[in-house]
């Protein structure tokens, strides 16, 4: 996610081409150093208990929460790196990617961010540095998942089992399909942690292509459409709100987040210019891209869920645990 906090002293109306960027610092700011150390904690503390462990009387049952947080956290960090270094070549001055740690429960996190301190010079550049979060995400995600996968353990379908309830995705949901080989409504698969965490990430991808603002999406949009995005994100809001109703209660929280970041795109250096052909393939298949991971209803909460015909859940657990139907109340469970 990139998060436009211009500097005063730089013109905001001054081409990032005029602008030559900063020299990088020679470290890292300690702020950085902190925010990550403090995010691995707490997503370690988050695969520490997905995974029945108790790291505050046994404190080394916290590596059996490193395959989920060290899996995640690279996939966080390569996806604000895309963002950071396409900046960087664009001279645009950016800042290292701020971790945001969360409750250590459920994920851990909150995701990250850069700031960026100029604006793009123009489409083209806004596009690459949006897009490339998003792609350099996925390309880590997308292994994650399969990887997880091959990890994961397959049993018959358990229709009283209930827990946290992870939706569906195109991408998902066929990478179950061609990596396992089995029919959905067939089975339950035991998700490896690694798998846990690539799912977050596909859901962190489709998360940031909202073509909304000024999230990864709105840079997209706005590249492809110039100011028409303001319509395209009016739209958007709607639809959210409209499953918000209709699905899951999360939707109304991003409602009222973006409505207070703001739903327009602010300019850029040079509105008028627009994307060159090749851009212009890329930002339709970032487009793609987001609706191959778009989940509807990405989370949801049962104790105990009747399962219909066409249901497959996809229950996460560890392999240290019985293969039983009487999993505990953190089960994760993936439910196209």
């Amino acid at each position: 996610m990139t998060h436009p906090s211009l500097d005063h002293s730089v013109p905001p109306n001054l081409p990032s081409s005029v602008v030559s960027p900063p020299t990088p610092p020679r470290t890292i700011p300690p702020i950085h150093i902190v925010l990550f150390g403090a995010t691995l904690l707490t997503t370690t503390l988050a695969g520490t208990f997905q995974a029945g462990g108790d790291p505050l009387s046994d404190p080394s049952a916290l590596v059996l929460g490193l395959p989920f947080a060290l899996t995640l956290l690279l996939i966080l960090l390569s996806h604000e790196m895309g963002h950071y270094v396409l900046a960087r070549i664009h001279g645009v001055w950016a800042s290292l990617p701020y971790f945001i740690p969360g409750p250590p429960f459920f994920v851990g996190t909150f995701g990250a961010f850069i700031r960026m301190k100029s604006p793009p010079a123009n489409r083209s550049a806004l596009f690459d540095i949006g897009a490339a979060g998003p792609w350099a995400g996925v390309c880590f995600a997308i292994p994650a998942v399969i990887v997880g996968l091959t990890l994961s353990e397959v049993q018959p379908l358990d229709p009283l089992s209930g827990g946290i309830i992870l939706g569906d995705s195109v991408l998902f949901s066929a990478l179950i399909t061609l990596v396992l080989g089995v029919t959905p409504d067939e089975v339950r698969v035991i998700l490896h942690p690694i798998a846990l965490a690539g799912w977050f990430g596909l859901f962190v991808t489709f998360l940031n292509l909202l073509p909304v603002g000024q999230l990864d999406g709105g840079h997209v949009v706005y590249s492809l459409f110039g100011p028409a995005h303001r319509w395209i994100a009016r739209a958007f809001l709607l639809v959210i709100l409209v499953l918000g109703f209709q699905g899951w209660n999360g939707w109304f929280v991003w409602v009222v987040l973006l409505a207070i970041l703001g739903i327009d795109h602010p300019p850029i250096g040079d509105q008028v210019l627009p994307l060159d052909r090749r851009r212009t393939i890329y930002g339709w298949c970032t487009v793609g891209l987001f609706v191959l991971t778009f989940t509807p209803v990405p989370i949801t909460i049962s104790a105990n869920f009747p399962l219909r015909e066409e249901v497959t859940p996809v229950a996460y657990q560890l392999e240290h645990r019985p293969p039983s139907s009487a999993l505990p109340p953190w089960t994760l469970v993936y439910q196209p």
